[in-house]
């Protein structure tokens, strides 16, 4: 099935702020997000999948109007401004009165890397007000409008959803398919001790490329989805080479393709730059130890520290309790 979700106009799942009754006080809820991998090499801005490491957000109604952080990031202007702009998202969208907030982050996903924390963020705090609020926004429309917040669906999607997920924006409306994916594919992920600003990296991406490379990379963008699509998970070798953002990226990561080449010299089918960096990752149906041991040997020889995790896909995708 085809899911096609309006974006920039007013869904008809909105209903007047008189149907809804604020949240009790001290209601609270618990999100799980799982972690991403967005691009898979060359479907920039199109490809995510979703992974078993996950943060859990815990939001509870608070009395007065404030939206505060109790957890690490409290005094963190960054985090600070993620979070009120996602709830101030949530509420412009919904069309209900404004409540405060005491947002609470933890979990495993680390907070830069690439493996998509922002999301997880995001989309616990929307996902989470949603049902503090008796739900009048659909799934469609939080994905929507976390798309919107992260300036694309390739993160969104996957952390939602679960499993590998084909996204776009097409004419204003975000248009994807998902597939499960099997736990016998390993994806490796490889962090390194330094982190990659997303900014950072995306500032140095060209306003133009070759003709020649935009063709390979929506050649290999095509047959991976379709693998994906298929199950023929040998086919995915070679296709995850990028002629359009890692070429420019690894300026910020000089080890990324060495790492690549490691992994796949391990028994890996091939691996990408995760989002923009700085995790690289490489996926596997056999040697996953093997895989993730190569990868780490390169950091280790330019005396770079970093961690490596054997993870495998999320196909729920985000999930919520009551606390």
């Amino acid at each position: 099935m085809l899911f096609l979700i309006p974006a920039r106009v007013a869904l008809t799942t909105m209903r007047s702020t008189a149907q809804y009754a604020a949240p009790m006080r001290n209601a609270t809820v618990t999100v799980r997000v799982p972690a991403t991998s967005a691009n898979l090499g060359p479907g920039f801005d199109t490809l995510g999948v979703a992974l078993k490491l996950h943060n859990h957000v815990t939001l509870r109604v608070l009395d007065s109007d404030e939206i505060i952080r109790s957890d690490e990031m409290r005094d963190n202007t960054a985090a600070l401004a993620l979070t009120r702009d996602a709830v101030r998202a949530f509420f412009e969208r919904s069309r209900l009165a404004p409540h405060g907030l005491d947002v609470e982050v933890r979990g495993d996903v680390p907070n830069t890397g690439g493996l998509g924390a922002s999301v997880t963020v995001r989309l616990g705090i929307i996902y989470g007000l949603n049902e503090l609020n008796q739900r009048p926004l659909s799934d469609a429309a939080v994905l929507e409008l976390v798309s919107a917040l992260e300036r694309h669906p390739d993160n969104a999607a996957p952390a939602l959803l679960g499993g590998f997920v084909v996204a776009g924006i097409v004419n204003g409306t975000v248009r994807y398919r998902r597939f499960n994916v099997p736990p016998t594919l390993k994806f490796i992920v490889c962090i390194p001790e330094f982190s990659v600003p997303t900014d950072r990296a995306r500032a140095l991406l060209p306003a133009q490329v070759p003709l020649e490379h935009a063709i390979e990379n929506l050649n290999r963008t095509a047959l991976i989805a379709a693998v994906f699509a298929s199950g023929e998970f040998s086919m995915l070798r070679g296709l995850f080479a990028d002629r359009l953002h890692q070429p420019y990226r690894k300026q910020l990561i000089p080890q990324l393709d060495e790492v690549i080449e490691a992994g796949v010299d391990a028994g890996a089918l091939g691996g990408w730059l995760s989002g923009s960096g700085s995790a690289i990752m490489c996926l596997t149906e056999q040697k996953e130890k093997d895989v993730a041991d190569a990868m780490a040997r390169v950091f280790a020889r330019h005396q770079i520290a970093c961690t490596t995790q054997i993870l495998v896909a999320d196909n729920d995708g985000t999930r919520i309790r009551r606390g």
